[in-house]
């Protein structure tokens, strides 16, 4: 294997691991559901991506033969994080339809009726 083979095999790994962390670190630090959906959908996806790309570079090099093992994993990964994503974000919206944000051509909606604001007017 070459050095410059070897260098863009690196890469791929120290790159899949930059986003492998970004994406754990916003599922944890994320605020809301949405938000913490997003980040390992997006980020970790291309994290797992680039490993697999890595190891579909590094095992044809040092065995000799190409098995398509590593690239119907990736098809499969790339295919399936959006979908189940959707379908999640999709639940949640039904299951909690207070949390659903407002559209941006609608006001915010008034707060719930049963938790007044105090009236800060009168000091007695």
């Amino acid at each position: 294997m070459t050095p410059m083979l070897e260098t863009l095999i690196a890469a791929l790994l120290l790159v899949s691991s930059f986003f492998t962390v970004v994406g754990s670190f916003g599922l944890v630090k994320l605020a809301d559901f949405f938000r913490r959906m997003h980040a390992p959908t997006k980020a970790t996806t291309l994290g797992v991506g680039s490993i697999l790309i890595a190891s579909m570079l590094y095992h044809p090099l040092t065995n000799g033969e190409f098995r398509p093992r590593e690239l119907l994993i990736t098809l499969f990964l790339f295919i399936s994080a959006p979908v189940s994503a959707h379908m999640m974000s999709k639940a949640m919206l039904s299951l909690r339809p207070d949390t659903r944000p407002p559209c941006p051509d609608q006001p915010a909606p008034d707060p719930p009726a049963g938790d007044p604001e105090p009236d800060h007017s009168n000091p007695s």
